[in-house]
């Protein structure tokens, strides 16, 4: 094996300008306990951008490979390792018990090898390719935990989700058809919203020149408080800020506002009337664990689910595709093949 490799690397925080491809890293050697991934592809998610800017109360010990997703092959076995061999195809969970999240507290996925401990480890059924696995993990994986694991949309709901065109937004469109809900999804661009009538939204709207609370009450009518007709069974939102109270505002009583995340705002105005006067419900779901990943693989296995890739990209332009992420011009993953 090459004594060193390619690896994309955060040397301070700061914009995406201070991501680096380096050639010279030293390739990790087996750990007790742990393996070497040869990394087949890798994902970024909008955590990236976070970790790349830095995170209140969070130390990134620096320098630091990013990336939290990642697929590949076993490449060296450490000692105590057993149930794997050199070669075989793995997806790698990126919470790691001990340190925290690959890519962030330990080294990630853009690099071309990958030191993971062995619990950390999922087989990949021969069906899934690395790129389809690596775009798994933070956004399908939550998006699987909190549709399907939580039990929260029913075949027929009536599903507005935010944010529809990135990858935890792709993940729950997908996911709620699957269910067999009526999906409504919000994007910001004619593009975007095509996009997601083609992975199979029933209805699109562009949340720029739309407000999709008041659009949601004039398609499906105004919620009543003593029976359940009008407005949509399930807002998906994970942005927060000034989205919070017309999301509540849409929901048909006994409604569902499902949060995994933040990323317009944590702190929004509230109207807690809304919530009593419609018996809603405020569900948050935090992460995934294996048996969301196993899932997902195993649907992509049957051919009931293909996640929605923007572009594969090189190690050398995957600064680029984060700055993608960042400026929210992507529709689905971003993966880069180191």
């Amino acid at each position: 094996m090459t004594k060193t490799m390619k690896a994309l690397i955060l040397n301070e925080h700061g914009s995406v300008d201070n991501l680096h491809v380096i050639d010279d890293k030293p390739v990790p050697e087996a750990t007790e306990g742990h393996v070497v991934i040869r990394v087949r592809a890798s994902s970024f998610n909008y955590h990236d951008v976070f970790t790349v800017q830095g995170m209140p109360g969070i130390k990134v010990p620096l320098p630091v490979i990013i990336g939290l997703d990642m697929a590949g092959e076993i490449s060296e076995l450490g000692a105590g390792v057993s149930g794997w061999k050199v070669g075989d195809r793995v997806l790698v969970n990126p919470l790691n018990k001990d340190k925290g999240l690959m890519g962030e507290m330990l080294d990630g996925g853009m690099a071309e090898y990958c030191l993971v401990s062995a619990e950390q480890l999922i087989a990949m059924p021969d069906g899934v390719s690395f790129e389809d696995a690596a775009s798994l993990p933070v956004a399908y994986g939550t998006a699987h935990r909190m549709l399907v694991t939580h039990d929260t949309v029913k075949a027929g709901d009536r599903v507005l989700i935010l944010g529809a065109s990135g990858g935890v937004g792709t993940g729950c469109v997908m996911l709620a058809k699957h269910l067999g809900a009526e999906v409504i999804a919000c994007a910001g661009s004619d593009d975007k919203m095509q996009a997601l009538k083609d992975m199979g939204a029933d209805h699109v709207v562009n949340y720029r020149d739309t407000d999709f609370s008041k659009w949601a009450i004039q398609t499906f009518g105004k919620p009543q408080r003593r029976n359940f007709e009008g407005g949509v069974d399930v807002v998906i939102n994970f942005t927060g800020g000034d989205t919070w109270v017309p999301s509540l505002k849409c929901l048909k009583r006994g409604g569902r506002l499902l949060v995994c995340g933040a990323t317009a705002g944590f702190d929004p105005k509230e109207d807690l009337r809304y919530i009593w006067s419609f018996e809603l419900k405020i569900l948050g779901s935090n992460s995934f664990y294996d048996d969301n990943l196993k899932a997902l693989m195993d649907l992509i296995q049957k051919g009931d689910l293909k996640p929605a890739v923007d572009k594969v990209l090189p190690l050398t332009e995957a600064a680029a595709g984060l700055k993608m992420i960042q400026d929210r011009s992507v529709i689905g993953k971003i993966v880069v093949t180191p």
